[in-house]
């Protein structure tokens, strides 16, 4: 692997697709064809994920030894010694100069938010990454963080239903890529992250039913209410949890039959079905209100 290729591999650029839930306000409101507000958002993409960057840098750079026994995580730049400390860190700082800068020049509250972002994973790569249930709460947050960076840069309201939809499918996400940990324990021994002491099969399958139920109910109330289908002049818009419902089921079969859960960002972007499941809610969502 060349420099460049190490460079690049360190800010973690698949992750980014993370960041994609900033245009959600944007597409929500209906304004997705405004090119004006979508250039704005998508600097703002760009500028978190700059952000975002800097902090996998900073994670990387303190779980160095752990790492080297992951089977995958020991390819990690870092890990693996392609990359050293001093250049690792040069790059976050000047990640880090140029994400507040864009953010900046777009909106004050926006940079608030992703320097809350910034502040909370620091917290998260020190200490709260150990703590059960704060960990994956911290992960959950930051995709609501992710929203309202969207809503300031585009001065698009947010309904109480994305913030808790938002929180929702993250902290699914979240239990189950630390399912993917506990099960990397019981086959090898090893703990990956001291925070397994606070998991069990039991507990993470049981939280992930639950959290399975609570956000079809919580998409079927949102699709059903009043409020929403007067605003889109559409009964039908309920007719789009289909793709919500299966793609909550084939998520849960990667984790519970395929045992395969630990990188839901890989999943998103190679999963045929998976994938087939965000194009249709994005397509059906679409028709419906930009059409």
């Amino acid at each position: 692997m060349t420099k460049l290729n190490a460079l690049i591999k360190l800010l973690r650029p698949h992750q980014y697709v993370k960041n994609l839930f900033i245009f959600l306000p944007l597409f929500f409101i209906g304004k997705l064809l405004n090119t004006t507000l979508l250039y704005d958002i998508f600097i703002s993409v760009i500028a978190f994920s700059f952000a975002s960057s800097s902090i996998y840098i900073l994670n990387d750079s303190l779980d160095i030894e752990a790492d080297k026994k992951h089977p995958d995580k020991r390819n990690r730049p870092l890990a693996a010694g392609l990359i050293s400390k001093k250049v690792a860190f040069l790059v976050m700082g000047l990640l880090f100069l140029i994400s507040t800068t864009l953010m900046g020049m777009l909106s004050l509250k926006a940079l608030y938010i992703m320097l809350i972002y910034v502040v909370l994973n620091i917290g998260y790569c020190f200490f709260l990454k150990h703590i059960p249930i704060i960990d994956i709460t911290i992960i959950a947050i930051g995709f609501i963080l992710r929203i309202y960076v969207g809503s300031y840069v585009a001065n698009v309201p947010l309904s109480t239903w994305i913030v808790m939809m938002t929180f929702l499918i993250a902290l699914f996400l979240a239990i189950a890529k630390r399912r993917d940990d506990v099960l990397h324990f019981m086959k090898t021994g090893t703990k990956m992250r001291k925070v397994v002491n606070g998991y069990n099969l039991k507990f993470i399958d049981s939280s992930m039913s639950v959290m399975s139920a609570v956000i079809i109910v919580t998409y079927l109330l949102y699709t059903s209410s009043s409020e929403v289908i007067e605003r889109l002049d559409n009964e039908y818009f309920f007719a789009t949890s289909i793709f919500v419902i299966l793609g909550i089921l084939r998520y849960m079969q990667i984790t519970f039959v395929e045992e395969n859960s630990g990188s839901p960002t890989k999943i998103l972007l190679k999963d045929k079905f998976i994938i087939s499941t965000v194009v249709g809610w994005l397509l059906s969502f679409a028709l419906i209100i930009y059409i």
